[in-house]
């Protein structure tokens, strides 16, 4: 978005970012109270679509399945390009650095299509990965929970000592906190159950 003194992008970014979190609030927090409502600790590994055609599949008709099914897709797609935005935005300030002229949109568009196309590969060589959800949900957990206390502390300088700061440094310390029992949890229920590594076989198909 164009910035000025007068009119800094910052201000209808962050009014987007609040809208944007309230209508992603609005929608995951029913469905996973309903989901959890409808099915308790019977949810399969996959999540709800899983069940949806694991306990439904007999007595819903295939417009409904397929229209879910395509609404998860569009969830998908677009949520990654929203995450893999700091991997795009890397890859295009390293070609800035080098060439010293602005990454033209082909390029970009180009960067985009290879990680999808690399994401692609390693989840259907690596259908395993899912058992590892845990443990990498652990280490990408301090991007949200940690990182952005630490960034506002190493940004905006805040005196030490003062509230602000010792509430971001007491929350980045929670975060990281959670990440690493996190971690260890999952690690540890790996260790009991083992894994299966067994590269492009899905466990469908096992």
């Amino acid at each position: 978005m164009p910035s000025t003194l007068k009119h800094p992008s910052h201000v209808p970014m962050w009014k987007g970012v609040k809208v944007a979190y309230a209508i992603v609030a609005l929608c995951f927090y029913p469905l996973a109270i309903g989901g959890f409502w409808a099915y308790g600790n019977q949810i399969p590994p996959n999540g709800i679509l899983s069940a949806l055609y694991k306990f439904h599949s007999h007595d819903v008709s295939r417009l409904v399945l397929g229209i879910t099914t395509l609404l998860v897709i569009i969830n998908c797609l677009t949520t990654f390009q929203i995450y893999a935005m700091p991997v795009y935005d890397n890859m295009e300030a390293g070609y800035v650095h080098r060439k010293n002229r602005p990454c033209p949109r082909w390029l970009r568009s180009g960067f985009r299509a290879f990680f999808g196309a690399v994401n692609f590969l390693i989840a259907v060589a690596l259908p395993f990965l899912s058992e590892l959800a845990g443990v990498l949900g652990g280490i990408a957990l301090p991007v949200t929970l940690a990182y952005p206390c630490f960034m506002w502390v190493a940004i905006k300088k805040p005196r030490k000592g003062t509230a602000t700061w010792n509430v971001n440094w007491a929350l980045g310390i929670l975060g990281m906190s959670i990440s690493f029992v996190l971690i260890v949890g999952n690690l540890w229920g790996l260790v009991e159950k083992g894994l299966r590594v067994k590269f492009f076989k899905p466990a469908d198909v096992q």
